[in-house]
């Protein structure tokens, strides 16, 4: 589906314009979004636009790194939004100039989708332009990752408490699976933090420096979560070390008593296999309470032996 909407010289905004006729449009500024496009609605791309064919490319070979590309007649931008349950990245391509901006997407897109409503419930349509509806753009991705985030350090709060009881084979498993969601998370941060960082201090993008401090302040929305995830990857590690010392730990202490059973057990089984012996002439074998006497002494033995290692602490 190909929606377009724009901006008249009488600052009135103008809808269901075919694309056909866009470039014999006379106005101020255009936006066409291409939302999850037909084959013959991509030729537009190049029939009717006639963009780059890299950037085209780019489009249709979907996940691309964030980036922009610079072109004779536009700025290309590939940036990356988050769906809010199943963490799939969905890429949203955008293409830049004075007199237009144009959006792609293969997926639905919760930020164009919003800031294509607010657009048209604006009341001074005579303030927008392209280079405003890319910063709500970018802005609203980037506020869509902090959910996620904040979901992520909820999940890490719970396994380090542990409040449900579960085993420690669970809690690793979700453990893996968050340090894995977080990883997903910065390797969509950190290129967006780039590429923000790239626009703000690029000599060649004219038509976004009045509004500087708009992208300024995206960029430390960036930072910020990229030191909550660098925290947040530190805390797994912290976790992980701290269950598997634990574990470790546990393991060593089943192992010292199990030891410490069967030390106890050694000497009492060295006099049963003595005794155990079929020799005839064992002089031992016809004293009337020879049993009791060496029953005796296991216990004793046995007693001794355990009093003494409880002495040592290897009980506690």
């Amino acid at each position: 589906m190909i929606r377009i909407t724009a901006v008249s010289m009488e600052n009135e905004i103008l809808t269901d314009i075919p694309i056909k006729r866009i470039n014999e449009l006379k106005c101020k500024w255009f936006w066409i979004d291409f939302n999850k496009p037909t084959e013959s609605e991509l030729e537009e791309l190049t029939t009717t636009l006639r963009f780059h064919p890299l950037a085209i490319e780019d489009c249709i070979h979907i996940l691309q790194r964030p980036k922009l590309d610079f072109y004779e007649s536009n700025t290309f931008f590939v940036t990356h939004s988050l769906h809010q349950e199943t963490m799939e990245k969905e890429e949203i391509n955008m293409f830049l100039s004075e007199k237009y901006i144009v959006t792609f997407h293969l997926a639905e897109s919760i930020e164009v989708d919003e800031v294509w409503g607010k657009f048209h419930d604006t009341e001074e349509p005579d303030i927008w332009e392209p280079s405003l509806v890319l910063y709500y753009i970018i802005d609203k991705l980037v506020d869509n990752y902090f959910p996620i985030i904040y979901q992520l350090e909820d999940k890490l709060n719970e396994i380090e408490d542990n409040s449900s009881h579960k085993s420690m084979e669970e809690l690793l498993d979700e453990l893996f699976d968050t340090r894995h969601n977080l990883l997903t998370l910065r390797h969509t941060v950190m290129p967006m933090r780039d590429l923000v960082y790239r626009m703000i201090n690029s000599h060649r993008l004219e038509n976004i420096k009045h509004r500087l401090e708009y992208f300024y302040d995206i960029h430390d929305h960036l930072l910020r979560l990229t030191e909550k995830l660098d925290a947040n990857r530190e805390l797994t590690a912290d976790i992980r070390d701290s269950y598997l010392s634990l574990n470790s730990h546990q393991t060593n202490k089943v192992m010292r008593i199990l030891t410490v059973i069967t030390t106890i057990f050694m000497p009492l089984t060295f006099i049963a296999g003595i005794y155990g012996m079929n020799f005839a002439h064992m002089p031992e074998l016809t004293y009337k309470y020879g049993y009791f006497v060496v029953q005796g002494i296991m216990f004793v033995i046995g007693i001794g032996m355990f009093l003494w290692f409880k002495q040592k602490g290897w009980f506690k």
